[in-house]
């Protein structure tokens, strides 16, 4: 990827959870291309679940990649734990698909890579396996190493990190839910994390795995939980409400020392609600 344009522009989509029978999300992916295609962005970045269930059903990835690769301009990716399971927890009741490296190396075979840094507009735009974080498997500790090296690299550039899992609800802390690993990244990976981010000029935290679209900032750090591309949870039973419940996606324009964020859904694109995919006959 060129650092050298002065201006690059990039559009996160995530959650996609594709998979051959679910015609729905397919149908609001559809309607995502649509709109990539009629913009043509410098890159799409899908920052997690790009697949339903990768990993009771790997032919969900590939169905997935297939997709993506209709798409008019270059993608990368990073895994959800609809890909590869989820991280494993300090307390309560372990997830029902744990990540395991049969699991990340499915992801890899489909997309090619688990996480990745390139330059661009005198940015430096990082992608981590967030899912990997907690696990005390070898690449948790190999993808730590590699990210020290990339932001001594970085020298000073402002850093954009893309993850699946929000690094936290709203400040460092959060003790009240630092241990669980369901909806932000997990402690202690957190706070490891968190450190080693301190000395970089990070700018931008972009995340996905909500399924609801939010937008604040953190001392100089602006965090951005983009919508899911598939659907929503209407039901605040089922999922507490913390940003705004829509399907949609994010665009961003990105020049040497600042950037812009905008909030956008897709022409066509519907808030289709997860239950009434899964469970028509109790959907509310």
């Amino acid at each position: 990827m060129s650092s050298l344009k002065s201006s690059f522009r990039l559009t996160q989509i995530t959650d996609t959870h594709l998979g051959a029978r679910f015609p729905e999300f397919i149908e609001n992916f559809h309607r995502v291309s649509q709109h990539i295609d009629d913009n043509r962005p410098d890159l799409v970045i899908n920052s997690g679940d790009v697949a339903f269930d990768g990993p009771d059903n790997p032919a969900d990835l590939d169905f997935a990649r297939s997709l993506h690769d209709a798409l008019p301009v270059d993608c990368r990716y990073i895994p959800g734990n609809h890909d590869i399971g989820d991280n494993p927890t300090m307390v309560g009741v372990q997830p029902a698909q744990r990540v395991s490296e049969a699991n990340r190396q499915n992801f890899v075979a489909a997309f090619g890579e688990d996480h990745w840094q390139f330059d661009a507009a005198g940015w430096c735009f990082i992608g981590l396996n967030s899912l990997a974080m907690n696990t005390s498997l070898p690449c948790e500790a190999e993808q730590h190493e590699w990210l020290a090296g990339k932001l001594s690299a970085a020298q000073g550039k402002p850093v954009a990190l893309f993850i699946h899992k929000p690094l936290y609800r709203n400040v460092p802390g959060d003790e009240e839910i630092a241990a669980t690993s369901f909806r932000y990244v997990p402690m202690p990976a957190r706070s490891h994390l968190i450190e080693t981010l301190e000395g970089a000029n990070l700018r931008l935290v972009a995340c996905g795995h909500v399924h609801q679209r939010r937008d604040f900032t953190f001392g100089n750090v602006r965090h951005i939980w983009a919508p899911s591309a598939s659907f929503v949870i209407k039901s605040d039973a089922k999922q507490e409400p913390i940003g705004i419940k829509e399907t949609g996606l994010v665009e961003y324009v990105f020049q040497p020392d600042s950037f812009e964020v905008r909030h956008v859904r897709a022409a066509g694109q519907i808030n289709l609600d997860l239950y009434s995919v899964l469970e028509p006959s109790t959907a509310a």
